[in-house]
């Protein structure tokens, strides 16, 4: 059963990227390099803000340049909702 998730999430990422400013906690952890206390971090930035661009993510705490790179292909960034 864990195989199957595995394998659903890994399958969202190939059809579409993760959109940083809508995603859902599921949608964040498929990411490479994200895991649970980093998707809440980012959850909880995004609940009083908005990501301006996917290089906006550097502004959570433990996520840097490198995990943009990683999964630059992966991420998207939708424009930005008053809060």
């Amino acid at each position: 059963m864990k195989l199957f998730a595995l394998v659903m999430l890994c399958s969202s990422l190939l059809f579409g990227a993760v959109d940083i400013n809508t995603a859902n906690k599921k949608d964040l952890l498929a990411l490479n390099g994200l895991g649970d206390k980093k998707v809440d971090a980012t959850l909880a930035y995004r609940a009083t803000r908005c990501f301006e661009n996917v290089n906006a993510l550097t502004k959570v705490k433990g996520i840097g340049p490198k995990f943009i790179e990683k999964n630059k292909a992966n991420l998207t960034a939708s424009a930005c909702k008053a809060k």
